[in-house]
């Protein structure tokens, strides 16, 4: 008797837990719209570009770039269907087999967590639409907008918005910003074994992230495995490809935001420069500006990369490397690397750190006595040490290790970078003509300089950016071009607000150039900058390494594209000896190393283009030059 009770009361339950299921479910079917799909998007936050329209980051929204299907390569489409949903395009919106699991997980523990079955559709569904709460009425929200999601939106539609709004950790939503967030490069840009580590992170980014614990890096390895297998099961990928897939190295963990990382350092260039053009910050913020830059997505890409690859092993806390690259005759600046988180330090070693010049400011010197018709084919004393008069007073100068080489000519003397030289070069063609030159190039008046001996050596700290738009103005033979970052911005209706334009004047003639860069020439076939013949292609530059090393240079530039790179510490008594194994860190070293990389990748693709012929200022006749009575004593 009691036991048919029981199974009455229990039918009766069961039949009005389904009449009240059905009656919650059918209520929230008519009641649960879909959201916008692009509601979580700012509409009205303003967009970074880079000069392809491709974006870098935005001003007052989420962590989050937006990345078309198309866009998304597809083994890393792939990567994600084997690691969270493999029968994607032929399933439903929801598992039923998921479910189960969830509701016998409430019964047990009171909450719903939905493990280990939600589909793709379900997952997008809870990330972008509903709150984090675990409640029967949530997941029966979840249900309903994933089955109308399917009704209203292709398999195609969902996966792409679902690719753009999971949270993969580190503050980042998206396939995009966690590519930037764990390999420091764009969606489009990552290999298969980076992908795999993407798709593989994402389930939980706590649990997997390999920069929280040792055990996160284990635990993603084995998922990395399970997420290639699972392509290779699938046949999205060949044996071969799934042999050659390494587990790769996973960049260390930043802060968390728009301005985190590198790019931090363009988006606040960008915010900087805005402000100079009269934009407020209320615009930038909620105007819904598109700004397009001059930066180059590839040209940023290999800059990180360069810097990344050749970073010193226990470098101190404090060693800074700032790059730029400036587009000859445009003043486009095409890449910048001010750092490596612009949220650990917000000075930009690119355009707003200084440094001691060296002698990469020996060009200038050069620059002076050709134009007073001093040919490269004079002949100068390259003894070390020797000493020059400097408005009365003894001036002592050595060349680098001390190393004399006897009369030799100013060709050569560019080549070695023989100090000895270049200081009774300066004087013979006049220190105000060196200081003149400089500023012709593109040194501007900001950079203290003062028409000394020394001024030919460098002693004067200017920014990074400042000699790369200098090395730019010889290698558009002559033409100083006033740096720029910003090409367009334009207004929420599409219009035009404001449009950048190039400021050029010529300011050398071209014989001079030429005659500049076939002595630069030598510097890096065979002379102190022989690092940069890696490059394979003609290119002309100058190493720099300051007095007591406290700086180490190197700048140079093709016909289509000039850069310079530098290394130093915080304060220029802080010296770089011993920075990666190396005694002396000099410009022919890591700055050479970082200049190759880095123009490899900027130019992959580019025709090799030839420099000009050298015009033979002053003749091909060796002429034996004097100080002119400058040079007091020479030492033995």
């Amino acid at each position: 008797m009691i036991r048919r009770k029981l199974i009455r009361a229990g039918i009766f339950l069961a039949g009005f837990g389904f009449i009240a299921g059905s009656t919650l479910f059918a209520f929230a079917w008519f009641t649960v719209s879909i959201p916008d799909p692009n509601a979580y998007v700012n509409s009205q936050s303003t967009i970074i570009q880079y000069s392809n329209g491709q974006e870098i980051g935005r001003i007052g929204s989420q962590n989050r770039q937006i990345l078309p299907l198309a866009k998304i390569p597809l083994d890393l489409r792939n990567a994600v269907l084997a690691a969270e949903d493999r029968n994607f395009y032929s399933n439903k919106a929801f598992s039923i087999t998921g479910i189960t699991r969830a509701l016998l997980n409430n019964l047990r523990s009171g909450n719903l967590n939905g493990e280990g079955g939600s589909t793709i559709t379900q997952q997008y569904a809870k990330t972008a639409f509903l709150s984090p709460s675990r409640t029967i009425q949530r997941k029966i929200k979840e249900l309903v907008i994933s089955l109308k999601l399917e009704n209203s939106l292709s398999k195609d539609q969902i996966l792409e918005n679902y690719l753009n709004t999971i949270y993969f950790g580190r503050g980042s939503y998206g396939v995009q910003t966690a590519s930037q967030q764990y390999f420091n490069r764009n969606a489009n840009q990552l290999n298969l074994s980076q992908m795999a580590v993407i798709a593989s992170i994402l389930r939980s980014p706590g649990y997997y992230d390999p920069s929280l614990s040792k055990e996160n890096g284990v635990r993603l390895e084995n998922r990395f495995k399970y997420v290639i297998d699972g392509m290779l099961e699938r046949e999205w990928i060949t044996a071969e490809d799934a042999a050659k897939a390494k587990f790769p190295t996973v960049i260390p963990r930043t802060k968390t935001g728009q301005l985190s990382g590198p790019k931090g350092h363009i988006v606040a260039a960008v915010q900087k420069e805005m402000g100079k053009l009269g934009f407020t910050e209320d615009q930038l913020l909620v105007g819904g500006l598109v700004i397009k830059t001059t930066i180059d997505q590839r040209a940023q890409q290999s800059a990180v990369d360069a810097v990344t690859k050749f970073y010193p092993k226990k470098a101190p806390d404090n060693l800074r490397i700032g790059l730029a690259a400036i587009r000859p005759g445009t003043g486009e600046i095409v890449a910048m690397f001010g750092g490596r988180d612009y949220l650990e330090r917000q000075l930009n070693d690119a355009t707003q750190s200084i440094a001691l010049a060296g002698s990469t400011f020996k060009p200038f010197a050069l620059i002076a006595a050709l134009e007073a018709g001093i040919p490269l084919t004079s002949m100068w004393n390259g003894d070390s040490p020797q000493i020059f008069d400097d408005l009365g007073k003894p001036y002592e100068v050595s060349n680098y290790g001390n190393e004399g080489w006897g009369q030799i000519d100013l060709l050569q003397a560019t080549k070695h970078s023989i100090n000895t030289i270049y200081v009774p070069l300066g004087q013979k063609a006049g220190l105000d003509k060196v200081v003149d030159a400089a500023r012709r190039a593109g040194i501007p008046e900001s950079v203290a300089m003062v028409p000394a001996p020394s001024v030919s050596l460098g002693v004067a700290s200017p920014h990074v950016i400042d000699v790369a738009n200098a090395y730019a103005t010889f290698a558009a033979q002559g033409v100083y071009a006033k740096p720029y970052l910003i090409t367009s911005v334009t207004g929420p209706n599409k219009g035009l607000l404001y449009e950048g334009t190039m400021q050029t004047q010529e300011v050398f003639s071209k014989d001079v150039m030429a005659d500049l860069t076939y002595a630069l020439k030598s510097v890096v076939n065979g002379g102190t900058g022989s690092a940069a013949l890696a490059l394979g292609r003609p290119a002309a530059g100058k190493t720099g390494t300051s007095q007591s090393n406290a700086s180490a240079w190197f700048s140079a530039y093709t016909p289509q594209l000039a850069a310079s790179v530098a290394l130093f510490r915080d304060s220029a008594s802080e010296s770089l000896n011993g920075i990666g194994g190396l005694t002396s860190v000099t410009g022919g070293t890591f700055p050479a190393r970082i200049w190759t990389a880095f123009m490899k990748g900027a130019l992959r693709g580019q025709p090799e283009m030839s420099f000009p012929a050298p015009a033979n200022i002053g003749g091909l006749d060796p002429i034996v030059m004097t100080s002119g009575g400058v040079q007091v004593r020479k030492e033995d």
